[in-house]
């Protein structure tokens, strides 16, 4: 149980201490969007790797 609950928290972390600064810096709708979506991306990729090296 530990081994998935400890990248959820990592995560979390990381999400916490970068929020802040980046709804500051996307202050238009259309910015925030394009970020959010890049984002998304890079957290799939991520989780994508992490399932592939753990089978």
């Amino acid at each position: 149980m530990a081994d998935q609950l400890l990248p959820f928290v990592y995560m979390i972390g990381i999400l916490l201490l970068v929020l802040p600064a980046f709804l500051q810096s996307n202050s238009k709708l259309k910015q925030f969007l394009t970020n959010l979506t890049i984002w998304i991306f890079i957290t799939l990729i991520i989780l994508t790797i992490i399932y592939i090296f753990k089978r």
